[in-house]
């Protein structure tokens, strides 16, 4: 007489972390793999504090600093807007074009992180690597004899939380709708233009005056034009926030119309 046959076990079923714990996870993972990486950490963090501290110790800005304030009081903001770029830009979108090039995009979307997720990843690990900038611009900024208005430190948080919404769309319809190489040749030349004449490290009023009105109306001419009256003046004034506001709202509509994955 044979044994009754013993039922087979039952493997433990997997059930995939939490979402908040998934979004975490990729955040980490993508603000991680920037900072490390050599090419990205240039981009972000040494240009900007070299250009703090050329624009500090040299005459450049010395015909923008209003009376009673110093070369790094205009040199900050202008350096906090170039870190929007490089990092929400620049960054993100050479990333994010890298990663659709080698079907990382299409495997996680597929994943039970799902796209929702992915780009929410990345959007907090931009604020992520936004605050770290934030804070090593502030603290060479103090060495160098920075001393903002705490209330102006506060209210730039939404400004350049704008910016960053701006730009952010910006480097995802770059990112998907053109080919890998074209993203990253297309944003380095991009992130040279708007750092030298598209008012981000210098006041559009710089310019001549038939290019001065076409700098305000760019998103990098808004948000420095915005960051600079923060700290200069206490708050910015609606226009170049409204420039923002349409620069981000047209981007990501852009972005979700015609982004692509693979």
């Amino acid at each position: 007489m044979t044994a009754p046959a013993q039922p087979r076990a039952t493997p433990p079923r997997s059930d995939p972390a939490p979402l908040a714990r998934r979004v975490a996870a990729q955040s980490r993972y993508e603000a991680l793999t920037m900072l490390r990486n050599g090419e990205q950490l240039l981009l972000l963090v040494i240009l900007p504090l070299m250009a703090l501290v050329a624009l500090t110790l040299t005459d450049l800005l010395d015909a923008d600093v209003p009376p009673g304030l110093t070369r790094v009081d205009v040199a900050v903001p202008g350096v906090l807007t170039l870190c929007v770029l490089s990092n929400a830009f620049s960054g993100q979108g050479i990333q994010t074009g890298f990663d659709r090039r080698y079907g990382v995009l299409r495997f996680l979307s597929t994943t039970p992180l799902g796209r929702g997720g992915l780009i929410t990843g990345k959007l907090v690990a931009i604020l992520a690597v936004l605050a770290v900038q934030y804070v090593l611009v502030g603290a060479l900024g103090a060495a160098l004899g920075w001393r903002p208005d705490p209330v102006a430190v506060l209210v730039s948080v939404p400004v350049l939380l704008l910016g960053a919404a701006a730009f952010t769309g910006l480097g995802l319809l770059l990112a998907g709708t053109v080919r890998a190489e074209a993203t990253l040749a297309v944003t380095n030349l991009v992130w040279v233009v708007l750092a030298a004449v598209g008012g981000t490290l210098f006041p559009s009023r710089t310019l001549p005056p038939a290019l001065s009105w076409l700098v305000d109306l760019l998103p990098s001419g808004a948000l420095g034009t915005a960051m600079r009256e923060t700290f200069l003046t206490g708050a910015p004034t609606l226009l170049p926030l409204l420039v923002l506001a349409v620069w981000a709202a047209a981007a990501w509509a852009a972005a979700v119309r015609w982004f692509r994955w693979s």
